[in-house]
């Protein structure tokens, strides 16, 4: 198997030439007959860079795995495959008061990917990333063993898989606490800001009332409009449904276009009628989960929009006491680049810490950008904003990376020797080859053990 089925949803690198099923892996891993860099597990494609593509070996299709194992209605402790879709998580949960307490912007991620990359939310500020709530997982290394880790069995390798971007092993089943909630409906409020300044005497009110709460800007708007946004909250509402809505939408992509249909007259007008749309909705509405978490989701295969190219995903993490004065530099470069960004978010991430050995979510405020692959334009500025992050003491996301050097990589996870010391030599990833085996671990001055 190969080709598109295996490509990075950012559709900017070459998709794995080479993948092989579930059940092949697992036999290469127990027989001892992996080579070194040959395997990556890959979930469902949602990654936007290079995270999830191994051009050195093979992907190991883990889509197959996906069984519901177990669910206690009582704690809300859910056992399941690696492979099983958060969708699916939330329809099994659902009728008992179940939810997730942390999803990621679509549902179409696989278990195994979530704690991977441990993912966040729009709740950062009270539950922190997915993976502070795993309770242990089985993984499979190149030894040929099974190991059960959680924080007390084998948290050495539990912390480096969670965040691990699939280095240490394969995951191939995992238990995770839900958290009970009313309703799976929230209640929505949409308020308007005329800039930045305004977002950020918002933010932490919004984070200290709120389940949920994310920002949306108006990357195009320059002047007296720069930075205008919108700021939603959410919560679930106490009356409400507590049946899960059928998965994705009656849209849908279903070829790509010659061209990036997402140019700047399209996200001028764009942007214009969502804030008027949104802005005439001024008091708290009651709207279904799909649409509060996942609206992308309701347009199949959106990310052909952007054509043959693809698009790169920027998002960028900085401190909050610097955040004033880096977001608005950071908006202010791609619009003297004059790159338009179709989905512009900032939030702020809260104090909850995750297990994991790496994890990109820190306090601080983080702004995600995408943007069309015009090649040496676009690569200019994703380094310019690489830089400016970095020398503002903050971090790029790696899972939704395709291309940052890897200085900028080391800059901001600075403890990652620690994984690579802890990677199954037989796993690789085109990311981690990129970035962290091109680096000297010594000139860096972190120990690479625990």
């Amino acid at each position: 198997m190969a080709g598109a089925l295996f490509q990075s949803f950012g559709l900017a690198t070459p998709p794995a030439p080479l993948a092989i099923g579930a059940a092949d892996g697992i036999a290469l891993l127990k027989g001892g007959k992996a080579r070194d860099g040959s395997l990556l597990a890959y979930g469902n494609g949602r990654s936007y860079g290079d995270s999830c593509q191994n051009h050195t070996g093979a992907v190991v299709d883990m889509r197959s795995l996906n069984r519901i194992r177990a669910f206690n209605a009582e704690t809300g402790v859910l056992e399941a495959d690696a492979g099983v879709l958060l969708l699916d998580v939330i329809a099994h949960a659902a009728p008992y008061g179940f939810f997730p307490a942390v999803v990621p912007g679509t549902q179409f991620v696989t278990l195994g990917g979530a704690i991977a990359n441990d993912v966040h939310g729009k709740n950062h500020h009270r539950r922190g990333t997915f993976g502070c709530h795993v309770e242990g997982f089985t993984l499979l290394r190149s030894d040929g063993r099974t190991y059960h880790c959680s924080a007390v069995d084998n948290p050495r390798l539990f912390r480096a898989t969670i965040g691990g971007m699939g280095l240490t092993g394969l995951i191939l089943s995992a238990s995770i606490r839900l958290m009970r909630v009313h309703s799976l409906d929230i209640v929505e409020k949409a308020t308007p800001f005329r800039d930045l300044s305004e977002f950020f005497g918002l933010a932490e009110a919004a984070d200290q009332a709120n389940e949920y709460a994310v920002a949306w800007i108006d990357q195009l708007a320059s002047g007296r409009h720069s930075g205008r946004g919108l700021l939603f909250t959410g919560n679930h509402a106490e009356h409400g449904s507590h049946k899960a809505s059928r998965a994705g939408g009656n849209f849908s992509v279903p070829f790509q276009p010659p061209f990036n249909v997402l140019n700047r007259p399209f996200l001028t007008a764009f942007n214009a009628a969502y804030r008027w749309k949104k802005r005439r909705v001024t008091a708290p509405r009651q709207i279904g989960y799909q649409g509060f978490f996942f609206p992308l989701d309701g347009v199949s295969d959106w990310n052909r929009l952007y054509g043959p190219s693809g698009l790169f995903q920027h998002q960028s993490v900085v401190p909050e006491d610097v955040a004033r004065a880096i977001v608005p530099d950071l908006l202010a470069a791609a619009r003297r680049a004059r790159q338009g960004s179709f989905l512009t978010v900032l939030k702020r991430f809260g104090e909850v810490r995750s297990p994991a050995l790496l994890s990109f979510p820190r306090p601080g405020y983080t702004l995600t950008l995408d943007f069309p692959n015009r090649g040496p334009a676009t690569l200019a500025l994703l380094a310019e904003l690489d830089r400016i992050t970095v020398e503002a003491g903050g971090a790029v996301n790696p899972y939704k990376d395709a291309r940052m050097a890897a200085a900028t990589f080391a800059a901001s996870f600075p403890e990652w020797p620690k994984l690579e010391a802890l990677r199954d030599p037989v796993f690789m990833s085109d990311f981690w080859a990129r970035t962290a085996r091109r680096i000297d671990p010594l000139r860096c001055g972190v120990e690479a053990a625990e």
